[in-house]
């Protein structure tokens, strides 16, 4: 039997989301760069920035690899990724880090192998009920994937101070992406999420 609430996210809410997403970062994204989608899923968001983008390369990293993706997608063990220092010109994880148990190494490991810059979509821990509401949208949208959900969620100044740890400097930062339409924006986007362009000063 499906599930009404996770019907009506699939029908009203991914669809949107991906293609907004796909716009904000394919505009973002240097000319003929290659991208590391980490924790890609099924590479359905990559896909979309790629025909957006046709000049760029995109392949996939995913610890829960799927049966069928729509970019190549090799696994990973979650904390180290298998490429060597400034593999790729651009690391992207899009809702990932908050899965993580250790999203610090994680970042580590974007900037290692990330040569100009990270593009990282994620949520912030702040305002009313924020960690509940956060919640709700993780078991919505990830449960019945598998994904693991540790509600690692971050207030602004600790995503700030993950970045300095990691020699990231801010370049850009959107909060205020558009990915829920009205009424269900005044409740789930409230400046949850945030999307952020990374420069990596230590190369």
């Amino acid at each position: 039997m499906i599930n009404p609430i996770h019907w009506f996210h699939e029908r009203n809410i991914h669809q949107r989301r991906i293609d907004v997403l796909a716009n904000w970062i394919a505009n973002r994204i240097p000319s003929g760069a290659s991208v590391l989608d980490v924790g890609c899923g099924d590479g359905e968001l990559a896909a979309k920035i790629q025909k957006r983008r046709p000049d760029l390369k995109i392949k996939g990293l995913e610890v829960l690899v799927r049966g069928e993706t729509a970019i190549p997608v090799d696994a990973f063990d979650g904390c180290q990724l298998p490429y060597e220092n400034n593999d790729v010109d651009i690391v992207m994880m899009v809702d990932v880090l908050h899965h993580s148990d250790f999203p610090q190494q994680l970042m580590d490991e974007s900037a290692r192998v990330a040569k100009k810059q990270i593009i990282i979509k994620d949520h912030y821990l702040q305002g009313l009920a924020a960690y509940r509401t956060l919640a709700f949208m993780d078991q919505v949208g990830n449960s019945r994937h598998g994904v693991a959900i540790p509600c690692n969620y971050l207030t602004p100044d600790q995503w700030i101070e993950m970045f300095r740890c990691s020699d990231l400097q801010v370049q850009e930062c959107i909060d205020h992406l558009g990915l829920y339409p009205p009424p269900l924006n005044w409740l789930f986007e409230r400046r949850l999420h945030f999307l952020a362009v990374l420069e990596n000063i230590s190369h």
